[in-house]
């Protein structure tokens, strides 16, 4: 009896403690969920706490978005044409719209708005085109810095839903972006609209403004409405107008990444961080993983990703970085006669970037009236061809312990890093590897010959050798498999008795 006592105690101890251990570790996940769920303040310390790089972003590799807006109508130089048409300094947009159009005095940016017509805009046609490019995120440059909102504002009266195209054009974009299985991007590049110059006449045309001030044109004016447009409001209130336009677009659209031209430095810290924390409070509560992609230094490291303006790293990056590119030679907005580049050279280019640990954004151009011209749309088919053809390697993967060989000159871009046109050969290669470690991708960034050896060095002093080696090595898009051997200092692949890839062809390496 007194045995069947002591086991009893013995079994409502063991009970009790089992209780307490459930308890506690109740209670370490309640103080663990209750730390992750706390709301993010406006302190860069706080802020901090946000993961910059969410998974998704990683492995999505190409996005898109367009610089469209009221710029589009006159079609002529760039999106920058309202910067020149008032600078009365000769360049050749000025000269160009006095001759088209008249004296700015009379004729003023803001009487481009009701041609900005986007009558053949096409938002589920659009997103079925950037999805079959290969694109994983896509969005539209939600206000340039001309200070034209393409969304449904109540904020700023120069809107799409009140002017010009009468239509929620991000709204509209958003919804149809979506629907096809992606991420959606809004691009703000409306920190330089301010005017900062007005009460300097010696700096009337200061480049921190996108509009010069001057009494003469409406850049001026004082009128309640049209002085929101050309930013001609004071600086604390243009810095809370702002906040608020992005505020709206974060309310009504969801979007998955909040991408900041440069001069965002302009915008006191005080409003960058309301900002940050506002979008990652309601990112939380809709349970979203967002990216806040900046240029330069206009945010911190641990907050966003760093954006590269046409152009790239030149070595691998720890930390994931994103590049925006132009399908086309010149303007970021479509203009008269415009060139385009190469599939091959985009293709080509983006691989280098996906190497060293970067996602590409690339743009295109519409036309005001709402369609995206053929010559665009036949580059962006050619690269989704190549993509659908090649995605095990692409979509998924992560930059390999060193990013390639060849011979190709990494020339400076304009914005830091190399140029975003590097013309690659047969000889450049390089690698990204699977996410499980099962695989290793070789991209010949050219044409390679039946025949040719390929060899290269830096396997060779890799832990492949001698120990594990590979399985085998095969042609993506075939069976074919090539031959191989590690020689004394180099691994040396022959290309086998296959059909190469015109933008590049990738050997898949299987790992022991």
């Amino acid at each position: 009896m007194l045995k069947l006592k002591k086991v009893k105690v013995i079994i409502i101890a063991i009970i009790g403690l089992s209780l307490n251990a459930c308890i506690t570790d109740s209670s370490k996940q309640e103080i663990t969920s209750n730390k992750t769920s706390e709301a993010y303040e406006p302190t860069w310390e706080s802020l901090s706490n946000h993961k910059e790089t969410p998974e998704w972003f990683a492995d999505a590799k190409m996005g898109i978005y367009f610089t469209w807006g009221v710029y589009s109508v006159p079609a002529y130089y760039s999106e920058w044409y309202p910067y020149f048409m008032y600078r009365k300094d000769g360049h050749p947009v000025e000269v160009y719209h006095r001759e088209k159009y008249g004296d700015p005095k009379d004729f003023n940016y803001h009487d481009f708005v009701p041609k900005f017509t986007a009558e053949h805009f096409d938002a589920q046609n659009w997103a079925a085109l950037f999805k079959d490019a290969g694109a994983k995120f896509a969005g539209p440059c939600a206000q340039h810095h001309d200070g034209f909102a393409l969304w449904d504002s109540k904020v700023n009266p120069w809107n799409s839903l009140d002017k010009g195209p009468k239509q929620d054009l991000t709204g509209e974009l958003g919804k149809a972006i979506k629907s096809e299985g992606l991420k959606f991007i809004t691009t703000f590049h409306h920190a330089r609209n301010a005017q900062r110059y007005a009460s300097d006449p010696e700096h009337w045309g200061g480049y921190n403004s996108h509009f010069t001030y001057n009494p003469e044109y409406a850049t001026a004016s004082t009128d309640p409405e049209i002085a929101k447009l050309y930013g001609n409001i004071p600086e604390d209130e243009f810095n809370e107008y702002w906040f608020q336009q992005l505020k709206e677009v974060i309310d009504q659209y969801s979007p998955d990444i909040v991408w900041f031209d440069s001069w965002l430095n302009l915008i006191p810290e005080k409003h960058r961080q309301e900002f940050a924390a506002y979008y990652l409070n309601e990112a939380k509560k809709k349970n979203q993983e967002v990216v806040i992609a900046y240029k330069q230094n206009d945010l911190p490291k641990n907050l966003g990703v760093l954006d590269i303006e046409q152009g790239g790293k030149k070595d691998i990056s720890e930390s994931v970085w994103l590049t925006d590119v132009t399908l086309s030679n010149n303007s970021w907005s479509y203009v008269e006669e415009q060139t385009y580049k190469p599939a091959e050279l985009v293709v080509r280019n983006m691989i280098d970037v996906w190497s060293k640990n970067g996602i590409v954004l690339l743009n295109c151009s519409p036309k005001a009236n709402g369609i995206i011209p053929p010559e665009q749309r036949t580059i962006l088919r050619n690269i989704g061809q190549w993509m659908r053809k090649h995605s095990e390697a692409v979509y998924e993967t992560r930059p390999f312990d060193f990013y390639g060989f060849g011979d190709a000159k990494a020339t400076d871009g304009h914005f830091g890093g190399q140029s975003a046109t590097i013309e690659y050969t047969a000889q450049d290669g390089r690698f990204l590897k699977s996410k499980d470690g099962k695989f290793l991708y070789l991209f010949m960034l050219g044409k390679p010959e039946i025949g040719d050896k390929i060899e290269i060095r830096g396997l060779a002093k890799h832990d492949f050798y001698p120990e594990k080696g590979f399985k085998k090595i095969t042609i993506m898009g075939s069976d074919v498999e090539a031959k191989w051997h590690f020689a004394l200092r180099n691994f040396i692949l022959t290309v086998p008795d296959s059909e190469m890839d015109d933008i590049a062809t990738v050997f898949k390496i299987e790992l022991n």
